[in-house]
């Protein structure tokens, strides 16, 4: 008898490290070099000056995860689901706006009062203001080689001043579409880290869509300088931020770190305490950054053993290298200085994905909370 149950035993040990071994997952991780992470030290140090946040109904939704102000003086929210919600700045007459039918995580108007949304299912849509809010495909593909190449992720989206739309295309390997949503697809780009994510510009008057940058690491938020000359780009699985100039063309993000001294892209903020996510230009010269997660231990120390990450893979999902909720934004100016940095350990508020500033309030954007977070501004030190 216990010979028989030894040999059960044996056989069950060598299954599961024939499983942990052999079992196809969709990634091909890439080895890289993660920095050595400093901790919450210096301008980053640990502090509760999200703690006291305040919260707005949503109703039903959850992840009002792209927060702006129309020009209507009214409050937009990007939620699951696709819905695009309108409210007072206060949370009253709240109304679901639009519905895409996709998942929106990132949007701006341009001249004409369009709503211009990044649809990470559907590509980059333009919302009429009109009342029956006509959503129109402005693109959803950019020439690659000749060959027309998907849009899978797109992300993060900003209008400049000459009518031109830069937008982040997260991943080409995961698209949330195929994969399972946004966050599943981002964890699959990001543990894998083959760096395919791109920075695309949109140009209405040609219908052209061209790519800026490539090689990215997960490309996420992205904002323009003041004077509309420089892109900020949040790169989020190498933990940084990038400036680029808005008039480059087909740069590779791999090539530029590996070179140094090209004039039209450097890293403008390195080794951040964080996954970084939202860029959104706040007031006063302020553009604030928001930590979808904080960094990971067991994610950096796998940087450079790809096997073991698809071990890791392999696992049960709640045992994947993903780290804690941490709220935490930020916010720095062109030169790259933090300016200032708010944070709630605790985690209570889920994914601070980024802030929208305005003259009384901060609102604190996140994937997947089920209220909508806001602070007065004196209650930030602001």
């Amino acid at each position: 008898m216990l010979r028989k149950t030894l040999a059960a035993l044996f056989f069950l040990v060598l299954t599961l490290l024939a499983y942990l071994g052999l079992a196809p997952v969709p990634i091909e991780p890439v080895a890289w070099s993660a920095p050595k992470d400093a901790g919450y030290v210096g301008p980053y140090g640990v502090n509760q000056g999200l703690a006291g946040m305040q919260k707005i109904s949503i109703g039903e939704e959850t992840g009002p995860e792209h927060v702006a102000i129309g020009p209507d003086g009214k409050l937009y929210a990007a939620v699951a689901g696709g819905k695009i919600l309108r409210m007072n700045a206060d949370g009253s007459a709240r109304e679901v706006w639009t519905n895409t039918g996709g998942r929106v995580l990132g949007f701006d108007f341009d001249a004409r009062g369009r709503l211009i949304a990044a649809d990470a299912m559907r590509g980059l849509l333009g919302v009429d203001a009109g009342p029956q809010h006509r959503i129109t495909v402005l693109t959803d593909q950019v020439d690659v080689g000749g060959a027309a190449d998907p849009i899978r992720y797109a992300d993060a989206v900003v209008v400049a001043g000459d009518g031109k739309i830069y937008f982040t295309d997260a991943s080409r390997r995961f698209g949330p579409a195929q994969w399972g949503g946004t966050f599943h697809a981002s964890v699959l780009d990001i543990i894998e880290h083959s760096s395919t994510g791109r920075v695309l510009v949109y140009d209405p008057a040609s219908g052209k869509t061209e790519v800026v940058m490539n090689d990215l690491s997960f490309a996420n938020g992205i904002a323009l300088s003041g004077d509309g000359q420089s892109l900020f780009v949040a790169e989020t699985g190498e933990y940084r931020i990038w400036k680029i100039a808005a008039d480059a063309r087909q740069l590779s993000a791999k090539k530029i770190n590996q070179a140094g001294g090209d004039t039209r892209a450097r890293i403008l903020l390195a080794n951040l305490p964080g996954y970084p996510d939202n860029l959104m230009r706040g007031m006063n010269g302020r553009i604030w950054a928001g930590f979808a997660k904080p960094r990971g231990t067991a994610a950096d120390d796998l940087a450079g053993k790809p096997f073991m990450r698809k071990v890791a893979l392999r696992l049960p999902q709640a045992l994947w290298p993903v780290p804690p909720a941490y709220g935490h934004v930020i916010a720095f100016n062109e030169a790259g200085e933090i300016v200032a940095d708010l944070q709630d350990p605790s985690g209570s508020y889920p994914e601070t994905t980024g802030v929208t500033e305005t003259e009384q309030r901060l609102y604190i954007q996140s994937l997947h909370a089920p209220v909508l977070g806001w602070l007065p501004k004196d209650a930030a030190k602001l």
